[in-house]
């Protein structure tokens, strides 16, 4: 399995290293750290703005993305040669995209710093960045490592219910976990308060399906790496899916692709989750 762990010195990207090794055991690993200088990424515009001691500026960041590269390498296992330190300079979220491309990592993972949406949007954030824009299965932490005993799958329809159990099938945890299988059925507002019939019946049909995928993905998924029970709620799927998920050590939700300005106007729902809750999220592509 090929994982790229961006880092930098926050404790969260630390956390994200440890939470990795929770969850898997990787088989190759690349560390990537961006040095963002900023405008002054390029000198002639350092030049331009008269900045005394450029080379030096320069040097001592890349000297300090080499170092906590270094650090973060230091806490995989003993043993483990297989690991990749990419310190550039540029913008941190496009290299660890653009380098996530061309290693065809598995599995992007970045920590969180808890901005609120508002922030990112204003002031920007790496994991922000690339939750929006990776291709690949992302793994964003939030907080201190834990190891994962209890893990809420959330799946709305059969598209990511099976690209969320090939996952988890293709990329077992590295011990046997709980799995409990969620799917949230959204309520209806009856705009004509007198076909009350026709809205049970609605209803009725929307349980139903809900109810028989969750029973589907359950019965894919039980093995001896995953004891699993099921469970359908009706209410709005971010914050339904954030409660349910309080106590548990990892969600795992999939992402429906949308990117650009459908992303923008209709919003994301794995998004939304992972700022509503604490702990991880894996967002499976």
């Amino acid at each position: 399995m090929k994982i790229l762990i961006g880092v930098d010195w926050s404790d969260e990207a630390f956390a994200t290293v440890q939470q990795v090794l929770h969850l898997y055991r990787p088989t190759q690993v690349a560390l990537v750290h961006g040095v963002d200088m900023g405008i002054f990424e390029y000198p002639v515009l350092a030049q331009a703005a008269n900045m005394q001691g450029y080379e030096e500026f320069r040097r001592a960041l890349t000297d300090a993305g080499r170092q906590v590269l270094d650090r973060a390498a230091a806490m995989l296992p003993a043993g483990f040669d297989a690991v990749e330190k990419i310190n550039e300079i540029g913008n941190p979220a496009q290299i660890i995209l653009d380098t996530a491309q061309t290693m065809k990592a598995d599995l992007l993972a970045v920590g969180a710093r808890g901005r609120s949406r508002m922030a990112e949007v204003i002031l920007g954030s790496v994991s922000h960045r690339v939750l929006m824009h990776a291709s690949r299965s992302t793994l964003v932490v939030k907080g201190a490592a834990r190891p994962v005993q209890r893990v809420l799958v959330a799946v709305e329809g059969k598209d990511d219910a099976d690209r969320i159990t090939q996952w988890l099938l293709r990329y077992p945890f590295v011990n046997p976990v709980e799995l409990c299988v969620l799917s949230v059925v959204v309520p209806v507002r009856l705009a004509d308060p007198y076909n009350l019939a026709g809205f049970d019946s609605w209803s009725t049909v929307a349980t139903t399906y809900a109810e028989d995928l969750v029973k589907t993905v359950g019965a894919s998924l039980l093995s001896t790496n995953y004891m699993v029970t099921t469970k359908v709620i009706t209410g709005e799927v971010a914050a339904t899916v954030a409660e349910q998920g309080k106590d548990m050590d990892l969600i795992v939700v999939a992402s429906h692709g949308r990117h650009g300005v459908d992303r923008l106007l209709l919003g994301s729902v794995s998004h939304s989750i992972t700022h509503r809750v604490t702990g991880p999220v894996l967002v499976i592509r």
